[in-house]
C-alpha cells in the first residue's frame, strides 16, 4: 500500500459516520470527514451518483444516461471509505443503528441524512399513475424513449391526422428547461429527422400554478423567460391549477379538459415516503426539521443536509449550491463535536442562481442585483454545469454531446436515442 493510501486509511477504531444519499449534500461532506481520519460509509440505493440538473438533457435526447452518472464506488478508492448499496428504512437513535430495506444494519457514531426528495403530487387525482417524473436517471431515459416514440408514431401516420401533445407541469427551473428544449426539439429535430411530420402537429404546454415562471428570479428575468418560451412555441398557462390527470388529458381548476398524450410532473418535491418510518420530526412536505446547526431537531448525532432538510426559521433554497454548502457544514460540525467544541449555525452564501431556456438563452441572477440573459448567460450556465459534473470522462462526454447537439440540430444529428418503450404512451398513442 502506498504512503498516500496508508495516510488516508482510517483507524478501525475511529468514529464512524454514515452518510445516506450520494447527492450533492452527502458527497460534499466526504472529503473533510475522511481527511480528519474518520471512518465513512456512503449509503445509497443506486450504484451511482446522479447529476440531476442535466436530467432534462437526457430526457430530450441530448445526453447519454451515463453522462450524468458517476460510480459511487469511485469515492471509495479516492477517499478510502466504504460504499454500501441500500435504502434507509428505520433509525434506532438510542442504539445508533440504521436498518436498511434489505434487512442489513449499520452502526454509526454520527448519521448524515442527505437522501434528497421525490415528486410532490399535492394529492392531485391520477397524477401518480399518469405522469412521468424527472428525478432519476431511469425517469429521464423512460421519458426520452416515449418522446422519440411519439415522433415515430406521428411519422407513421400516412394521413397526417394525428397530433402529439406534451404537458409539463411546473414552471420552476426544471419545467422551464424541459419545455424550452422540447420546443427546440420539435422544430429542429422533426424538420431534420422526420421531414414528413409538420412541427405544428406537436404541441408543448407548460402549466404553472403561480402567476409567473421562475418565481425566485427577478420579474425582468421571469418575463424574459416567458418570451423565450413563447418564441419556441410553448403554450404557457399561468395561475392554473391541475385538478386531475388522466391517461390522455389533464383537467385544470376551472374544469376544462386539455388533451395530453405525455404529462411530465416537475411541479414540486416532498420527502420520500420512507421518511415517515425514520421516527424523526418532519415539517412541510415531510422534510426533516433541523436546528440552526443542521442537526435534526431532538437529535445530538443525526444531521440532515440538502433538499431533505428544513430549518423553519431560515429555510435554504432547494438548489445544488445550498446542498453543497450544507454538506460541508455538517462535516465541520461533526469534527467540532468530536473535539468537544460547540457547533456553529449554518449560513447560506448566495452565489447566484441560473436556469437555461434553450440554445443561446438562459437567465443568471447574481448577488447585488447583477442579472444576465442571452448567450452569455447560457455559456455561464454550461461552464458551471461542466465544472460541477463528477469525473473527467463525464465532463468531456457532456461537452462533446452538448456541443454536437447544438451544432448538428437542424442537420439530422444531435439526438441520442434508445429503445422503443416497452409500454405505450399513457394515451395509447403507439405505432402498434
Amino acid at each position: 500500500m502506498s504512503t498516500i493510501a496508508r495516510r488516508r486509511q482510517a483507524d478501525p477504531g475511529a468514529p464512524h459516520v454514515v452518510i445516506c444519499g450520494a447527492g450533492f449534500g452527502g458527497l460534499s461532506a466526504i472529503s473533510r470527514l475522511t481527511r480528519s481520519g474518520l471512518r465513512v460509509t456512503l449509503l445509497d440505493g443506486h450504484l451511482y451518483s446522479t447529476f440531476q440538473p442535466l436530467l432534462y438533457q437526457v430526457a430530450t435526447a441530448g445526453l447519454n444516461p451515463g453522462d450524468v452518472a458517476y460510480p459511487a464506488r469511485g469515492f471509495t478508492r479516492k477517499y478510502s471509505m466504504r460504499f454500501r448499496r441500500g435504502e434507509l428504512k428505520t433509525i434506532d437513535a438510542a442504539a445508533r443503528r440504521v436498518t436498511l430495506a434489505d434487512g442489513g444494519q449499520l452502526g454509526y457514531d454520527y448519521l448524515i441524512i442527505a437522501t434528497g426528495v421525490a415528486a410532490n403530487f399535492f394529492g392531485v387525482k391520477g397524477a401518480v399513475e399518469n405522469t412521468f417524473g424527472l428525478y432519476s436517471r431511469v425517469d429521464a431515459t423512460v421519458l426520452r424513449d416515449h418522446i422519440i416514440n411519439g415522433f415515430e408514431w406521428l411519422d407513421e401516420d400516412p394521413d397526417a391526422s394525428k397530433e402529439l401533445t406534451i404537458t409539463v407541469v411546473g414552471g420552476g427551473a426544471t419545467g422551464v428547461e424541459l419545455a424550452g428544449t422540447l420546443g427546440e426539439l420539435r422544430t429542429d429535430v422533426l424538420r431534420a429527422t422526420f421531414p414528413s411530420v409538420n412541427p405544428d402537429r406537436v404541441h408543448i404546454r407548460l402549466i404553472e400554478m403561480s402567476p409567473a415562471l421562475l418565481m425566485p428570479f427577478h420579474p425582468k428575468l421571469r418575463e424574459y423567460t416567458r418570451k423565450q418560451l413563447v418564441k419556441r412555441g410553448v403554450d404557457i398557462r399561468l395561475s392554473t391549477q391541475i385538478r386531475e390527470v388522466g391517461p390522455d388529458r389533464v383537467i385544470i381548476g376551472d374544469g376544462q379538459s386539455l388533451r395530453s398524450d405525455l404529462t411530465v410532473w416537475t411541479g414540486g418535491v416532498a420527502a420520500p415516503e420512507e421518511a415517515a418510518g425514520w421516527g424523526l420530526p418532519q415539517g412541510q412536505h415531510g422534510r426533516l426539521l433541523v436546528g440552526p446547526d443542521l442537526r435534526v431537531q431532538g437529535s445530538d448525532r443525526i444531521f440532515a443536509a440538502g433538499d431533505i432538510a428544513l430549518e423553519p426559521d431560515d429555510p435554504s433554497p432547494q438548489l445544488a449550491q445550498p446542498a453543497l454548502q450544507e454538506g460541508k457544514h455538517v462535516a465541520r460540525q461533526i469534527i467540532r463535536l468530536l473535539r468537544g467544541e460547540q457547533t456553529e449555525p449554518f449560513k447560506y452564501h448566495d452565489k447566484g442562481t441560473m436556469a437555461t431556456i434553450g440554445r443561446n438563452s438562459a437567465v443568471v441572477e447574481l448577488p447585488r442585483g447583477l442579472r444576465i440573459t442571452g448567450t452569455l448567460a447560457w455559456l455561464a450556465w454550461l461552464a458551471l454545469h461542466l465544472l460541477y459534473l463528477l469525473g473527467y470522462r463525464n465532463r468531456i462526454a457532456t461537452l462533446i454531446n452538448l456541443s454536437w447537439r447544438y451544432i448538428a440540430w437542424g442537420h439530422g444529428g444531435g439526438v441520442i436515442v434508445g429503445d422503443e418503450p416497452a409500454e405505450p404512451l399513457p394515451s395509447g398513442t403507439t405505432s402498434a
